[in-house]
């Protein structure tokens, strides 16, 4: 879990990221008082403090040592990593439990995590975000100006603002990896799959839409979603442990996420979504890989405004523009 939140001056009142694990049968309640005018943390960078440096309660860590424990011991989770920042200062960074209930290694803040859909936030939004600021990527124009395959009639007036807002008429999910593999075939099927709705008119969260974002990202940029992030999102923000398709040598530092018994047992250090898997491990809904320090990071880089020491990823305008409510 990562929680991280802003001055109120910053406008965004709080960014929560949850990762790996979550504890949401138990209802915390944590003491937050204002701090005015606080101190900036050092080149943008987050530094590490007391927790009542940001208003916090000087019993923080206690609370939430508690609260993790309770979780693991009650079998919410076999175990969670926890990131908590404020105003630029990391207060609270600490592991618990083991990796599984069937591997008594201990979970430590290097510990990478299956980011599931955090990945259309972590990494395909972003890359979006990165295109529309240079001009490359217009959230009015069609989906299909951009994938002239993507030309069923019913799909002609979808537009990227609407696959990023849910709102394009797709349905959610469909077990596609049992019959089809690749960008190609599933660029197919979903674009001959009937609409649930109108697009435009209705909002369903959908796996699809952000697949499809993939699929435009990659056709602009030339280059897969995999590394044109690691190029222009986590290799400038120092994000080392924060990738798709992470490799053998990773393995020891990847918590298992699931059984699976069509691919082989459990699943650990490869996605467990499988679509995503079906993709080869990269798509725009799924497949991201990471570690709760790695994630404070770009939580941070939002709340700074685009930027972190000094490395500028996003302009404040187009945070600003992509975090306001969208109707």
């Amino acid at each position: 879990m990562i929680i991280f939140k802003a001055a109120p001056r910053a406008g965004m009142a709080s960014l929560a990221i949850l990762l790996g694990a979550c504890t949401s049968a138990v209802q915390p309640v944590l003491q937050v008082t204002p701090v005015v005018n606080p101190r900036p943390s050092l080149q943008d960078s987050l530094i590490t403090a007391l927790p009542t440096a940001v208003g916090f309660s000087a019993t923080l860590n206690s609370q939430l040592d508690s609260i993790i424990r309770t979780g693991i011991r009650e079998g919410a989770a076999p175990g969670a990593t926890v990131a908590i920042g404020r105003h630029g200062r990391l207060v609270h960074l600490a592991a618990y439990g083991k990796m599984a209930q069937t591997d008594s290694s201990p979970v430590s803040i290097s510990t990478l995590y299956d980011m599931a859909s955090l990945t259309k936030v972590v990494a395909t939004s972003t890359a979006a975000m990165i295109l529309e600021e240079e001009g490359k990527l217009d959230l009015n124009r069609t989906v299909v100006s951009y994938l002239p395959e993507f030309n069923a009639p019913d799909k002609s007036g979808i537009t990227i603002r609407m696959l990023l807002t849910h709102r394009g008429g797709l349905e959610a999910f469909a077990p596609l990896y049992r019959t089809f593999r690749g960008r190609e075939q599933y660029l197919q099927q979903i674009n001959t799959r009937p609409l649930k709705y109108v697009p435009g008119t209705q909002a369903i969260y959908s796996d699809w839409e952000m697949m499809l974002m993939q699929f435009v990202i990659e056709r602009i940029t030339g280059t897969t979603l995999d590394q044109f992030v690691a190029a222009r999102v986590f290799g400038p923000l120092g994000m080392t442990s924060t990738l798709f398709n992470p490799d053998s040598a990773m393995r020891q530092r990847i918590a298992p996420t699931e059984f699976d018994s069509t691919r082989g047992g459990v699943v650990r250090g490869f996605v467990h979504d499988e679509n995503a898997w079906a993709l080869g491990g990269v798509s725009g809904h799924a497949g991201l890989f990471s570690t709760a320090p790695d994630l404070a990071i770009f939580a941070q880089m939002l709340l700074n405004g685009g930027t972190y020491k000094g490395v500028r990823i996003l302009k404040p305008s187009t945070i600003s523009r992509w975090t306001a409510r969208q109707d």
